[in-house]
């Protein structure tokens, strides 16, 4: 089933959405929001699949669905955490910063707790309050959990999975190196993160879910062109269970946790850093590692991070070309302006 959380209130008001997301039934008199479906799943979700089927069938009232009307699906949680799964976006951006890559990074991954009270839906604003800051977005995979135990092993991690969706995870890299420096990890360098319009159970994903992977490509725009697609389940080196299970292993997580993939990354088949999509490749999803790229191939960087006015679109699409989570479209905005100025 595919779940939204309609802008109106803390906490969104919840709404069953069709397959083809173009129609959504009300489900408050089940669940009003979505954090009360999470901490109570194994109760509403039989109810809810059920609704979800009539819905399909179109034997449940429902009404048009826009994606603009949407908050983030989870609008607000209890902890907002985001893995490094793929190191070659790890190692390429740290080369950026001229940093080296350490070894364990391969065995044991990286990741930070970011902001959770203030999740910004797939049409909401960007907004910063300088464009020196180095606005990058990154196109990711995040999915959101049950209650798991501390300790828990990644099988258990990965059956506790209930909901999966996209993310622009937004960074300002000009605060980056100044922030790490100081051996205590980020804060002002990651502001509100941006969610797909609707989340989905892993069983709408067929045979693309496995293991705790999503194995279809990302596409990432800016400005209407394309900047990457690769694909999501290549060179995730630790699939979602190994990401769960590392940040349970001193702490239980609540229900409602969401975990990020970080950013979506793929090599060239010979093993070099990618080409973007201009030169034949798969791309980028973020402009740090386009940058990296450039400099390595050319010795400078030349794609700028993004400005005021400036719009990226995320999407994922089955093997059919239809989305799946909808579009995530944010516009970079300077802090300060009133809306529909």
């Amino acid at each position: 089933m595919k779940l939204a959380s309609l802008k109106g209130g803390r906490d969104g008001r919840l709404v069953l959405v069709s397959r083809d997301l173009t129609r959504a039934t009300d489900i408050g008199h089940i669940a009003p929001t979505m954090q009360r479906v999470l901490d109570n799943w194994e109760i509403y979700s039989p109810a809810l699949e059920d609704i979800a089927e009539s819905l399909e069938l179109g034997s449940v009232p429902s009404f048009r669905f826009h994606e603009h009307e949407c908050a983030a699906p989870l609008p607000r949680a209890y902890q907002w955490l985001d893995g490094s799964a793929y190191v070659n976006h790890v190692e390429l951006v740290r080369k950026a910063r001229g940093a080296e890559l350490p070894a364990s990074f391969w065995t044991d991954p990286l990741m930070y707790q970011g902001t959770s009270d203030s999740n910004l839906g797939p049409r909401d604003a960007i907004v910063v309050g300088n464009e020196e800051f180095g606005i990058d977005c990154e196109a990711e995979i995040a999915v959101i959990t049950g209650p798991i135990a501390m300790g828990a092993a990644p099988a258990e991690c990965r059956a506790a999975i209930r909901l999966i969706m996209l993310v622009n995870d937004v960074s300002l890299r000009n605060l980056i190196p100044d922030e790490l420096a100081k051996g205590f990890g980020f804060l002002q360098s990651k502001p509100p993160t941006a969610f797909s319009p609707v989340a989905v159970t892993p069983d709408e994903l067929g045979a693309a879910w496995k293991d705790g992977k999503l194995s279809l490509p990302l596409l990432t725009g800016i400005n209407g062109k394309p900047l990457g697609a690769p694909e999501a389940g290549e060179e995730m080196t630790f699939d979602f269970g190994v990401l769960l299970a590392h940040a349970a292993k001193t702490r239980p997580l609540a229900a409602g946790t969401i975990m990020g993939s970080g950013t979506v990354s793929n090599r060239d088949p010979d093993g070099s850093p990618g080409r973007p999509v201009s030169a034949g490749g798969r791309g980028y999803s973020c402009i740090a590692e386009q940058r990296m790229v450039e400099t390595i191939r050319t010795g400078a960087a030349t794609t700028p991070f993004l400005k005021f006015g400036d719009s990226v679109r995320i999407e994922m699409k089955d093997r059919k070309g239809h989305s799946i989570f909808g579009a995530i479209e944010n516009r970079i905005e300077p802090a300060g302006i009133k809306a529909g100025a």
